[in-house]
């Protein structure tokens, strides 16, 4: 029973001494408050440097582009299932085609098929870095040895 006692007092006093400081400091103004603002000074103007890329490193962006296309060698397996072309039946050195949100899969024959198991997410996750960008889809061909 004490100690609240005690605690009372001990807060009691605190309160005294808070009124005393805000008593104290009531007619006070923090420095600065009240006082017209100095005139800014004039920032020296420096020289505006261009931070993009320059133009022969740029490349453009997913919607600037027909489509993209990576080779694949090894033979192309789906769900256990190897992938054959449905014309010649080669089953190996496909190229493989994102364009307009599909996939498509072309023979070193040229034949293309659609592949509706795969998605572009696939293809972005399979795909190594970009190389090179080609105006015409036969000089990409040609770039990748087809």
């Amino acid at each position: 029973m004490f100690h609240r006692i005690r605690r009372r007092a001990k807060q009691s006093e605190e309160h005294r001494r808070f009124a005393e400081l805000s008593a104290r400091l009531q007619d006070q103004v923090p420095p600065g408050i009240g006082v017209p603002p100095a005139d800014p000074q004039p920032i020296e103007q420096t020289a505006t440097v261009d931070d993009f890329l320059p133009p022969d490193l740029r490349v453009p962006s997913h919607d600037q582009v027909a489509g993209t296309m990576m080779p694949w060698k090894q033979p192309f397996v789906l769900d256990g299932a190897m992938v054959a072309c449905v014309e010649c039946g080669a089953y190996r050195d496909w190229l493989i085609l994102s364009t307009r949100g599909q996939i498509w899969l072309r023979c070193p024959s040229g034949h293309q098929q659609r592949e509706g198991r795969l998605d572009p997410a696939w293809f972005n996750r399979n795909r190594g870095p970009t190389d090179a960008t080609h105006a015409t889809f036969e000089d990409c061909l040609r770039h990748l040895g087809h």
